[in-house]
């Protein structure tokens, strides 16, 4: 079955394949979607589009306006973006279990408030660096700066981004492309969320609506990960009479803050036996 946003994409792959450098456009439920064959094009500062991972498919052309894209329930929301998903894995490497999972809880499954005025399906903040348009939104504070985009495929590339390029994720993708369950924890871990059944949660949605065959289907076809991950070693530290979360930072040349966001504490208080999580970079 063609779905609504991606039938769109594969009309314009088979034409690049051809040399053609034609626009074509569709409607998904009155919202117009224009893709460019020619060159994609996102609306994020952080650039990490090499040539390859835009070859894989194009981006819809931003036109200047907020498209938007009315969805029914949650498995109109898998069928709408389980293909775009499927492709940001394949991009990126995080599975597209994952990516959807997180969309259908930080979005409401395509119906919350803040999605619905900006496009944004995972809750992505502004954060340091940010230059693209933004909206408030009342989270953990009142009146917080959240990311705004035109089209909802902007935000699931962003979301790649800013998983692939942050440091504290970086681990992440050392699990295999269709561990979700890893990936589940380790987003937890990472401090994605401050939510402590966060990783319980995107478990239970990918396994009730069996979301990781969509992961499967990328690794049986043998399809590769364009981006090559930072490569870490994970182990563990038992904290002895006389640890301090300073010394082991100096012992294992990692920062306090790493320590902290690794093990999801909130001060600098440890205890004897307590173990903690340690990534050092290879």
């Amino acid at each position: 079955m063609i779905r609504r946003i991606i039938y769109v994409l594969i009309a314009a792959l088979l034409l690049s394949s051809c040399g053609a450098k034609k626009r074509r456009s569709t409607q998904r439920k009155g919202a117009p979607v224009v893709v460019n064959s020619e060159r994609p094009t996102t609306r994020t500062t952080n650039d990490l589009e090499t040539e390859e991972v835009r070859d894989l498919y194009p981006m819809p052309e931003d036109r200047g306006r907020f498209e938007r894209f009315p969805i029914s329930d949650t498995k109109d929301y898998i069928e709408t973006f389980a293909e775009i998903a499927q492709y940001e894995m394949r991009a990126f490497g995080i599975p597209a279990s994952i990516t959807l999972a997180q969309g259908i809880l930080e979005s409401g499954s395509g119906k919350g408030e803040l999605t619905l005025k900006t496009n944004n399906h995972f809750g992505i903040k502004c954060h340091t660096g940010w230059e693209g348009e933004f909206d408030f939104h009342d989270d953990d504070a009142k009146g917080e700066c959240f990311r705004k985009y035109n089209h909802p495929m902007y935000s699931f590339r962003d979301h790649s981004i800013f998983l692939s390029t942050r440091s504290r994720y970086a681990f992440l993708f050392n699990y295999k492309r269709d561990d979700y369950k890893k990936w589940a924890h380790g987003l937890r871990q990472a401090g994605y969320a401050t939510d402590r059944r966060y990783p319980q949660k995107l478990i239970s949605i990918i396994e009730n609506y069996n979301l990781y065959e969509y992961d499967e289907a990328v690794v049986e076809n043998g399809l590769p990960t364009v981006r090559e991950p930072r490569q870490y070693d994970v182990f563990t530290h038992k904290v002895e009479k006389g640890d301090t979360l300073y010394g082991i930072s100096k012992r294992y040349d990692i920062s306090v803050d790493e320590l902290r966001r690794l093990n999801n504490l909130n001060d600098n208080i440890i205890s004897v036996g307590q173990v903690l999580n340690i990534r050092v970079t290879q």
